[in-house]
């Protein structure tokens, strides 16, 4: 069921038309039905891995809790994680790894023989792996008490605003809030308005207004000149942030509504001055997710510099394929782990996300944001691209030069500008919800209206049509 679709929003007017007259415990159960019809609408049998994924990580976790032995509480954890990466292994990257060793068998001038199985992706299987993974290792290290109630562990991994697309909740967050009654206020009304209507926003008017001319460049790089082809990375860039940041946008703005709080996933990257800051700017559900469960397990930087490198490496291509079953994602999170291992290198400063007030070091920081964003770009390429030829043929057709200040697609150029002033508004009033923070009557109400007069006018234009959220593919 997608957000930006009329059965979604019928969907979610009978939600909000029957749970406030519901209690706790029967509103727990209420939204479980809700959030199972709600992923049963795209094929009921992904409920099926869901539950699987649920029980297992339930039990495995209520047997910890009642052991003090290492060896047992180990085992548990084992087929907790064995489980959980089997079922994410085999439907999202069975075929991609066969595809693959054939290739090899291949190269070796061999004849391949190797079965490729018609496999469904599951919708969203990656991200409730990872959330419901962290449950059972925060049980593990003691950082947690195991659910005692199957219906409250359930609606952790189920809840419908973030289940298929995230934030990536955590348990030590999320499940209090589902196990403690909750009443929802004037300002969670308020400030989850305010979420919805920028998350279509930024999903109608901005995501999808780009998507036609990304298309059109991909589709064919070698008919555009270098300025068109880097428009369309530019494109790019902004399409895939506003997309994925308008569903979590929407996913906390419904959460609002219905008396949760979930994370913030983003704190306008674009704005990033380094790789570095990038990345506790973009996904941040991820980022977080792979620094706590990955690199730091794996040692962090504690062991030397160098086995610091080589452990941010791995986190950043293992943080690749989580996106997709390709070596261009495999690419792409490399591209990601070399530029971190660089800014180590040659600065390593502390990340600080506040930016300085003097004029001077205003200014460096807005050419290094330039030179940022140009480098994440470059590694966007690659995210795009459905394989290494194509992502080839788009970077040497910028790098060529010809016609580079042959732009065209005016159009791009608005709607990125327009994405841009809201992150530097954001960033100047540190707020995700800065319209209904404010208290100036006249300004809420007539950029409100403006945003929903352009939201509306986007999703009429695109009556017929529905383009799914990018990130519902990983």
């Amino acid at each position: 069921m997608l957000f930006n679709s009329l059965i979604f929003l019928v969907f979610l007017a009978v939600v909000l038309l029957v749970y406030p007259r519901l209690r706790h415990r029967p509103q727990n159960v209420f939204l479980l039905v809700a959030s199972y019809v709600f992923y049963g609408y795209w094929d009921w049998r992904f409920l099926l891995l869901l539950w699987v994924s649920s029980g297992v990580d339930f039990w495995a976790a209520a047997r910890m809790g009642r052991t003090d032995d290492p060896s047992v509480r180990k085992r548990l954890l084992l087929v907790s994680l064995a489980t959980n990466l089997g079922l994410l292994g085999f439907f999202k990257y069975f075929n991609f790894f066969v595809d693959s060793m054939g290739v090899l068998i291949a190269s070796f001038g061999m004849e391949p023989h190797v079965p490729l199985l018609r496999v469904l992706l599951p919708v969203g299987i990656s991200f409730y792996t990872f959330q419901t993974m962290s449950y059972t290792i925060d049980v593990y290290r003691r950082r947690l008490e195991p659910a005692r109630d199957l219906i409250d562990f359930s609606l952790f991994v189920a809840f419908f605003p973030q289940l298929v697309a995230g934030p990536i909740e955590r348990a030590t967050r999320l499940l209090p809030q589902v196990q403690q009654p909750r009443t929802v206020t004037r300002r969670q009304v308020e400030t989850g308005l305010n979420l919805i209507l920028m998350g279509f926003f930024k999903k109608l008017f901005v995501a999808d207004t780009l998507a036609p001319y990304v298309t059109q460049v991909w589709d064919d790089p070698g008919a555009f000149t270098a300025g068109q082809l880097l428009t369309g990375v530019y494109a790019f860039c902004f399409q895939i942030y506003g997309d994925f940041s308008g569903y979590s946008d929407i996913a906390r703005g419904v959460s609002h509504l219905l008396g949760f709080e979930l994370m913030e996933n983003f704190h306008a990257p674009n704005l990033s001055r380094s790789p570095a800051e990038y990345w506790k700017r973009w996904h941040v559900s991820l980022s977080t997710w792979l620094m706590d469960y990955l690199y730091i397990p794996l040692g962090g930087n504690r062991k030397g510099r160098l086995r610091g490198y080589v452990n941010l490496m791995v986190t950043m291509f293992l943080g690749g394929l989580w996106h997709g079953a390709s070596w261009t994602f495999v690419a792409w999170g490399v591209f990601n782990g070399f530029y971190l291992v660089l800014y180590r290198l040659t600065d390593g400063r502390k990340v600080d996300l506040h930016w300085p007030r003097a004029p001077r070091a205003f200014a460096w920081d807005v050419v290094k944001v330039v030179v940022t964003f140009h480098l994440l770009g470059i590694a966007k390429i690659l995210f795009r691209s459905p394989d290494f030829p194509t992502a080839w043929q788009v970077l040497t057709g910028i790098a060529a030069g010809h016609g580079l200040f042959t732009f065209g697609a005016a159009h791009v150029f608005v709607v990125c500008a327009i994405m841009l002033s809201l992150d530097i508004v954001q960033e100047a009033t540190g707020s995700h919800t800065w319209l209904a923070d404010s208290r100036r009557l006249w300004l809420r109400f007539s950029v409100g209206t403006a945003l929903l007069g352009i939201t509306l006018a986007a999703a009429a234009y695109r009556v017929y049509s529905n383009p799914p959220f990018i990130y519902f593919q990983f």
